[in-house]
């Protein structure tokens, strides 16, 4: 996996690894390089990314090089952003957002699973 600053790229052959193997919930962005409210949210995830780093991943995928994940999960806007936990989605989000609307959104997914959950 590829970083940059604090969001790391992932792709349709570390995607298993990077995200559905993940000790911790994973945040992926689905995005493109053609995507202007994706351009809008790379900053925003970054600060998000720092700010979470001890209790979330946050990753991005980009749609055009990854069509087996993106088709997998029937993403067709971009941005879309999918939290996984314990190897499966728990949320879905679309567009782009201000960090505090993504920190609200988020609110409650990015605890560890505990056992008795």
């Amino acid at each position: 996996m590829t970083t940059t600053a604090s969001v790391a790229e992932t792709t349709d052959d570390t995607f298993t690894r990077d995200v559905l193997e993940a000790d911790l919930p994973v945040l992926v962005e689905f995005t493109a390089d053609w995507c202007p409210p994706c351009r809008q949210l790379a900053p925003v995830l970054e600060s998000v990314a720092r700010e979470l780093r001890d209790r979330m991943r946050v990753v991005r995928i980009d749609v055009d090089r990854n069509p087996r994940t993106t088709a997998s999960y029937g993403v067709l806007s971009m941005p879309t952003m999918l939290v996984f936990q314990g190897g499966e989605p728990v949320r879905s989000m679309v567009g782009a957002r201000s960090g505090r609307r993504l920190l609200q959104d988020l609110d409650g997914t990015y605890e560890p699973l505990s056992p008795t959950r």
